[in-house]
């Protein structure tokens, strides 16, 4: 198949529908299809190159200052660069990831000329509302308009995914639109337990100590400080290090906060974490934690299930669909510094049940094969293709 996937976001950028779009265009490409992504280009320049196997036609656009490595595109000034790639590349399907000005724009232009088009939804206003610090109804308010929005882009569209069961149910009264559940997908020959931890010992300095690990981005709604206090509690009661990977504009809140509670030697903060060094990092922790309370699936804990680690994550939207309470890990109340710092002591004071839970990770992940995500992909697009699921 000729597949071309538009997203408004995209390496460099360091987000999970970026890294669902770069996954799943190599994939695509690996099993012999021909894949393209429109994206914003790295330049004000629109762009046509080869990343890889795959095509990437780069929309021009703008950095945002505030944002480390992202950059945005202007609606309208688009349409033509989005139309020409699309007809230069001839796709039998678009894939789009959103609803935002490059997806819209792909959407508008591929139904002008006959192409059939699907969707893959990684959106929540929570991300968005998260940072405004507004009244209740005046949040409520905006939700709803921007759930609006999205349903108008994405009933034009043939058909629509989310990657968890809980993302479907979570969208669907909202965009009253049918959806299929497809996971995110994880390549498990890249993420197992065989993996050297060396790489990452060696660049990061990091002490032969039992290790609590977070990836992501340093931002608000990610609520790091809540892990950094529960880390200070537990640590009064068991010995033990936390990596905090990746960067945002928590970061030097995140490292006064360590300072403040007096734990800042034994904690780590790597910045942004270069792709082919993850495996390392996630092999040289022993737990790893995410707090995040507008998680649709979770790319990284699915990383740190398939290299074999227990995961604790806040009781929130689809993580509990990958943390099992009991099994390969816990579930703690959202925000609750105290709950998560009981669970930390539970982990990190009974090795058996730590490798217990390590083992049913494995087991649990084994089902999101990123190969398996591809041959659903391929029969979403098939069926598209021929007409069906409107």
């Amino acid at each position: 198949m000729r597949v071309l996937i538009a997203s408004d976001t995209y390496h460099p950028h360091v987000n999970g529908a970026s890294y669902f779009t770069q996954r799943l265009a190599r994939a695509l490409a690996d099993a012999g299809h021909t894949v393209a992504v429109i994206s914003p280009s790295l330049s004000v320049h629109n762009t046509d190159s080869m990343w890889g196997a795959v095509r990437r036609f780069g929309v021009r656009s703008f950095p945002i200052g505030i944002v480390p490595r992202f950059r945005f595109v202007l609606p309208f000034v688009i349409n033509r660069a989005i139309r020409h790639a699309i007809e230069e590349f001839k796709p039998e399907i678009v894939h789009i990831q959103m609803h935002f000005f490059i997806s819209r724009a792909a959407l508008n232009a591929a139904r002008k000329l006959g192409i059939p088009v699907v969707a893959t939804n990684h959106f929540m206003p929570d991300n968005l509302t998260h940072y405004l610090h507004l009244p209740t109804f005046i949040t409520k308010g905006i939700h709803r308009l921007a759930w609006a929005d999205a349903a108008r882009v994405f009933h034009k569209t043939r058909a629509m995914s989310a990657p968890t069961r809980t993302a479907v149910g979570l969208m669907q009264p909202q965009l009253n639109q049918a959806m299929l559940a497809i996971s995110n997908g994880i390549d498990l020959k890249r993420f197992n337990p065989s993996n050297d931890v060396t790489p990452a010992q060696k660049q990061y300095n990091l002490p032969k100590k039992p290790t609590l690990l977070f990836v992501g981005r340093l931002d608000k709604e990610k609520q790091v400080d809540v892990v950094l206090r529960a880390f200070a509690e537990a640590l009064t009661k068991v010995d033990f290090h936390f990596v905090a990977a990746g960067h945002g504009a928590e970061e030097g809140k995140l490292k006064k906060l360590a300072q403040t509670l007096g734990v800042e030697k034994n904690v780590t903060f790597t910045g942004f974490v270069p792709d082919e060094l993850l495996p390392s990092l996630y092999a040289a922790a022993n737990c790893f934690v995410i707090a995040g309370i507008a998680e649709l699936q979770c790319i990284v804990a699915m990383e740190a299930m398939a290299t074999g680690l227990p995961i604790l994550g806040a009781r929130a939207v689809a993580l509990p669909e990958l943390i099992h309470h009991g099994e390969n890990g816990f579930l703690f109340e959202p925000g609750s510094a105290e709950d998560l710092a009981a669970r930390l002591v539970e982990v990190f004071s009974n090795e058996v049940a730590h490798k217990q839970m390590g083992r049913k990770s494995l087991e649990i992940i084994a089902e999101h094969d990123i190969s398996r995500t591809l041959e659903q992909f391929e029969d979403f697009y098939r069926t598209a293709i021929a007409g069906g699921v409107s």
